[in-house]
């Protein structure tokens, strides 16, 4: 299986590095997107956006050798998932790794910009668990990885809008939550509720770690992603 993996926010192809073993024991063929506009100027406020992450994501998926796998991280859901509604015919299944599929006009989030762009707000911005699982060298180390990301990325809105995208089987590794918390944790923003209550065919499998696994236990979220793929 073709197994396309998307990065989150600030994050570039070299962040799935350690994750992709088990997925090739596994005899898969990985598929690393580099996201458009990282670390780029902002280019008078015209940079790219949240559709032309969805479009790199719609051209890894024309370029495959057969049905795919995607797997998105946190921000890397809404390219995800978007590419999902525009191929629906094309994806076997969506990986969310610690996040959930947006609803049709939901952003990632709003972030603040700075001269157009987004950059990494720094691991001491995010709240403890989220990082309680990276250490000081983990968060030395990734952080010079971290790019800035155009302002369109986090803020513009995913447009969906094929409904076949609900006959797609969803899996969401999260990284605290089992079924139940993402349930209740939907129960606060309706439409993403409904998004989600509206896949046909859907799992939740917690993985016990921060947000960021593939810097924290890459082995595991690779073995879990890889157990996904049926």
């Amino acid at each position: 299986m073709d197994v396309i993996l998307i990065p989150g926010l600030w994050l570039d192809a070299s962040s799935w590095d350690e994750v992709l073993p088990p997925l090739v024991a596994a005899g898969h063929r990985t598929i690393v997107v580099e996201s458009p506009g990282l670390g780029a100027p902002s280019n008078g406020g015209t940079g790219p956006g949240i559709a032309d992450w969805v479009g790199a994501v719609v051209a890894a998926i024309d370029g495959a050798e057969g049905p795919v796998v995607l797997v998105g991280h946190s921000g890397g859901a809404n390219a995800a998932w978007g590419a999902a509604d525009a191929r629906p015919d094309l994806v076997a299944r969506v990986v969310i790794v610690d996040a959930v599929p947006p609803h049709d006009g939901a952003p990632v989030n709003a972030f603040d910009v700075i001269d157009g762009v987004v950059p990494f707000p720094g691991w001491d911005f995010f709240d403890d668990e989220d990082v309680f699982d990276l250490d000081a060298a983990t968060r030395a180390r990734t952080a010079r990885l971290a790019r800035s990301v155009p302002a369109g990325v986090p803020h513009d809105p995913v447009a969906l809008r094929d409904a076949r995208r609900f006959d797609i089987p969803v899996t969401l590794l999260m990284a605290g939550l089992d079924g139940a918390g993402v349930d209740a944790a939907l129960a606060d923003s309706p439409e993403h509720a409904a998004e989600y209550g509206a896949i046909v065919d859907r799992e939740v499998t917690r993985i016990g770690s921060g947000h960021w696994p593939q810097f924290a236990v890459p082995q595991r979220l690779g073995e879990l992603i890889a157990a996904a793929i049926r």
